[in-house]
């Protein structure tokens, strides 16, 4: 059966603008440049080259950054931060420059990764699809005393921890960010995994509690909460997490079948019923019906 193609009628595909740049390059109460003028595109780049002007190579990769996928790297607020199992936590701003630079390289590598990702899953396929991952804020902060929150996602922003657990090197940045990324597109769908998935992930619960043996051929990846279960499963997350973790697992897939990474067996779709029908209804809803792995048998 032919797959579904893309939408073409979408809507124009989001920008930053000006304004937004300046609220995510420079914290509220600074003074803003004035220097940088021109249309949106030369200014959001003045801006960029000024906010890392201390330092030239995080210049280059901040605007690489944005001349790849629109997205602008810039600093968090202080805030803190009820993170459930976690406790509280306290935020700071905090800018990926000179020795933290190398975690703004993660970033831009991981949407390089994305854009070549996306493009190899529609090359077959007319228009777009209702997922996004361009023109994204990037806000980056160190959690005080803590390694948790690696990041958070909210009102296409992600927010990225210096010091996070996850944010160790290429590919795991670049999976910790696809999972977040998924958040902001669940919640542009009107929360679609707990109009959706809870049922099932309900069911699941029921079946097996906390018992990873049980658990282990439902789970969408292999992370793991230390002293804990599956994070998909974790007690404190809930079926949105189930569902980021299952978006997880469809960029893996996928990349594998396009011979852009390792291949990922078994297909996950594959393994329980409940499986196939979790997968199939995210495909439908966000990457318009394209599976590139290969049926079960």
């Amino acid at each position: 059966m032919a797959t579904p193609a893309a939408d073409a009628s979408l809507p124009p595909e989001p920008r930053i603008t000006r304004e937004t740049a300046a609220d995510i390059l420079f914290l509220p109460g600074v003074t803003r440049p004035d220097a940088c003028v021109g249309g949106d595109d030369e200014i959001i780049r003045c801006l960029i080259r000024t906010r890392y002007a201390g330092d030239p190579e995080a210049a280059t990769l901040a605007t690489d950054l944005y001349a790849g996928s629109g997205a602008v790297a810039g600093v968090e607020v202080e805030r803190t931060m009820d993170g459930g199992y976690r406790g509280m936590l306290h935020l700071v701003p905090a800018l990926p420059s000179k020795v933290n630079r190398v975690h703004l390289a993660h970033v831009v590598h991981a949407f390089a990764d994305y854009e070549a990702f996306f493009s190899a899953l529609l090359r077959d396929h007319e228009g777009r699809i209702p997922y996004r991952w361009r023109a994204l804020a990037v806000r980056f902060f160190r959690s005080v005393k803590a390694r948790t929150p690696s990041a958070y996602a909210s009102g296409w922003t992600v927010a990225y921890n210096l010091a996070g657990s996850l944010n160790i090197n290429d590919d795991s940045v670049r999976e910790t960010l696809f999972h977040e990324i998924f958040h902001l597109n669940d919640a542009a769908h009107d929360d679609w995994s707990r109009r959706t998935l809870k049922e099932s992930y309900d069911t699941i619960l029921a079946r097996c509690g906390t018992s990873t043996a049980c658990l282990a051929p439902f789970a969408p990846g292999s992370t793991k909460v230390r002293g804990g279960t599956y994070y998909a499963f974790q007690p404190g997350n809930d079926v949105a997490e189930y569902a980021a973790e299952l978006a997880i697992r469809y960029y893996r897939e996928q990349r594998g079948a396009l011979s852009l990474g390792p291949k990922v067996v078994p297909p996950f779709k594959c393994m329980r019923p409940e499986n196939a029908r979790a997968w199939a209804a995210l495909v439908q809803e966000f990457f318009a019906g394209i599976d590139h792995t290969s049926g079960c048998w």
